[in-house]
């Protein structure tokens, strides 16, 4: 599902927002909550602006895809082409309102290339 998510919403444009939402962050896994709890510890202004807690679509759904993937053990060739989809979501944010966008598109590539890294070394 969210593979279908990824392929739909890479050719679009304005796709929809994904709040973080107190009442949603206990739903999402540990590393987002993470995210969006440093975020809004290191900067405290956050917490007023709608757009600090705010994600695309797109980046949420690349992020679950890599946690499916992850998760399922797919190989390191599959991986790789999230990881180009990944780089087009980034050429896509060329100018952010927010960021969480930004840290999750770094969050989902780090966590790719680090599996790339276990599985080639193995």
């Amino acid at each position: 599902m969210s593979t279908h998510g990824v392929r739909t919403l890479i050719h679009v444009e304005g796709i929809s927002k994904v709040f973080a939402f107190p009442q949603l962050i206990q739903l999402m896994d540990d590393d987002i909550v993470s995210v969006i709890g440093l975020t809004l510890i290191v900067n405290p202004l956050c917490r007023r602006d709608t757009r600090h807690v705010a994600m695309h679509q797109l980046h949420f759904s690349l992020y679950l895809m890599t946690q499916c993937q992850l998760k399922l053990h797919h190989s390191a060739t599959s991986l790789a082409r999230t990881l180009d989809y990944v780089a087009v979501a980034r050429k896509k944010l060329t100018v952010t309102l927010f960021t969480l966008d930004v840290l999750l598109l770094k969050l989902t590539e780090r966590k790719i290339q680090q599996y790339i890294r276990r599985e080639l070394a193995k």
